[in-house]
């Protein structure tokens, strides 16, 4: 079997700095936007790209995600020889064990990649919000000649040591790679995204898992071995939205662009659409004396109440008299009458009382989001 590029997105994550939101749910699995998960959007980004073989590596409580995910056919990912697998750690002849590291859960599944014999692989990441046509970077990666194409975006100088920085001359060849620095040399951040032409990533994760002192990681380890072994590699520069949402702040804030008019990210493009894996509910019911603005109000939601500046999933109740502010409400909560909450995420069935108030005010910074657990 031929395949001219294979995805691997990892989605093995626990997201700890997501607090509760993850406490029995995969990072890449948690809900986004109303009636997305993270993971669609991946996903949806391989399908839009004609990619049709995607391993979705798993670890941390797969249940959910892996049940979500199905045979793929949300995503168009159901072809025969081909579509979506989803690759936990497994027990083969000489034993076992968790992945440990990025690079290392790829390199658990080289056999697996090696039954489609691709030219190039694409590792992505199951936890960050983007729409992004990956056949553009392939065919840059091809121009290139490269050994690896790494996505990056600008991003400003304060931020910079968070991220993996490149320094690139003229035809974007990277020069210098700095995972996490203190001092960044530049401010062009790695996204996470690599296109690896197939010889050169298995040697490189062959050479990586014989080194007993390493961490078996792509940005700590696999990228740097590359560059001194002065392998082609290059950045691809992408200017689009673009949103890492490990914390519970940036996750609160990626889902508030939604409602934000001058934001670039436009989730009803018709030419690049974001698949999710939802089953039909009834349509929503706004009671006679409820009042709801400027909001993402999903099916199957009952609202009798005020909804404002919010973003409300599938088969919420929303009582009589309560109020909803610049807040996040994942499926299946029940607000009752009289609540008021404001800056707030509640969890997946969570259940807020009628005397409940939280408000913006209340706290010494206004902007803090409150988790209410579900």
């Amino acid at each position: 079997m031929n395949t001219e590029c294979v995805a691997m997105l990892l989605a093995g994550g626990q997201g700890s700095r997501l607090g509760s939101l993850t406490f029995n749910n995969a990072k890449p699995a948690v809900l986004f936007g109303g009636k997305y998960r993270i993971i669609d959007f991946p996903l949806s980004n391989c399908m839009n790209s004609d990619i049709d073989v995607v391993g979705v590596l798993t670890q941390y409580r797969p249940y959910i995600l892996n049940n979500y995910i199905s045979d793929g056919s949300a995503w168009a990912l159901d072809k025969v020889g081909a579509g979506v697998r989803i690759l936990p750690p497994y027990m083969g002849q000489k034993g076992g064990r968790w992945y440990n590291g990025t690079a290392d859960a790829i390199y658990q599944n080289i056999d697996f990649i090696d039954q489609f014999n691709p030219e190039y692989v694409l590792i992505l990441s199951g936890d960050h919000i983007y729409k992004m046509d990956y056949s553009k970077m392939i065919a840059f990666h091809k121009e290139r000649a490269a050994d690896l194409t790494i996505a990056v975006m600008d991003v400003p100088w304060e931020e910079a040591n968070r991220f993996g920085i490149v320094c690139t001359n003229d035809d974007q060849r990277i020069q210098e790679f700095q995972e996490k620095p203190d001092e960044p040399k530049s401010n062009q951040a790695s996204m996470g995204i690599y296109i690896f032409s197939w010889p050169v990533l298995r040697k490189a994760l062959m050479d990586d898992a014989e080194n007993p002192e390493s961490e078996n990681d792509f940005g700590h380890n696999v990228i740097p071995m590359l560059h001194e072994e002065k392998k082609r590699l290059f950045a691809y520069t992408f200017s689009d939205y673009w949103r890492d949402v490990g914390t519970i702040q940036s996750y609160f804030d990626a889902n508030m662009d939604l409602l934000d008019e001058s934001c670039n990210f436009d989730l009803s493009d018709r030419n690049f659409r974001i698949y999710s894996n939802n089953t039909s509910r009834h349509p929503q019911f706004i009671g006679p004396d409820a009042k709801v603005t400027h909001s993402l109000i999903c099916d199957g939601c009952v609202i009798f109440g005020e909804v404002e500046h919010s973003i409300i999933s599938h088969d919420i109740l929303i009582g009589k008299n309560t109020v909803i502010r610049n807040t996040i409400i994942h499926t299946g909560a029940v607000i009752e009458d009289g609540a008021y909450l404001e800056n707030c995420i509640v969890g997946s069935r969570g259940v807020v009382r009628g005397d409940t108030r939280i408000l913006a005010t209340d706290s010494d910074n206004p902007s803090e989001i409150h988790v209410i657990n579900g």
